[in-house]
């Protein structure tokens, strides 16, 4: 298991039209896959098939539960919705419960405002609690997003690197200290 590499997959976490935090789930995907012994893929949550005339466990789609069941940790890219985060996201993260149980999550909040998603930032937190997830220390956020990229999508503040750097050090730190958790201590 130790030789296994972590697999840490970065969640797009909205599905509207025009969306800039499509820049940064592919920036955090690229970031998160240059760090050794470590693989990714973007999930975007507007690509998952899931219906919307129920919820929970019960439109749990195969393809995503297995996407969390493998994953050491988790990278969610949030934009900020009015203080709060998309319904559709929240929609995804409910159709898995036992995939979480004691796995490390980042969590990048975007924002066209000043305050680069901390709240939809502060708002997930507690949701990230009740699934099962382990928060990590740090958080990237990214303020006034629509001046972070270029036209193609190339990040054109590299002082984002630096933090996003600390945020994935972090979060792989977390991932593998609770997969050696998961299996080596028993509850």
């Amino acid at each position: 298991m130790a030789s296994r590499p972590l697999y840490i997959p970065v969640i797009l976490g909205t599905a509207r039209k025009g969306r800039m935090s499509a820049h940064v789930a592919r920036l955090l995907t690229r970031e998160v896959s240059q760090h050794p012994g470590v693989e990714t893929e973007l999930i975007d949550i507007c690509s998952l098939p899931l219906p919307t005339n129920d919820a929970g466990e019960a439109i749990k789609d195969s393809g995503f539960s297995s996407q969390m069941d493998r994953a050491d940790g988790l990278v969610i890219v949030a934009p900020e919705y009015n203080h709060g985060y998309s319904g559709l996201l929240k929609h995804a993260l409910d159709s898995c419960l036992k995939e979480y149980i004691h796995k490390a999550v980042g969590i990048v909040g975007v924002s066209a405002g000043p305050f680069g998603g901390t709240r939809v930032i502060e708002n997930l937190l507690s949701v990230m609690r009740e699934l099962g997830l382990v928060t990590i220390f740090w958080d990237v956020n990214f303020s006034s997003v629509q001046n972070a990229f270029d036209r193609d999508g190339k990040l054109i503040d590299s002082a984002y690197i630096r933090r996003i750097d600390k945020f994935i050090k972090e979060l792989v730190w977390m991932s593998r200290t609770l997969r050696h958790g998961r299996a080596k201590i028993s509850i």
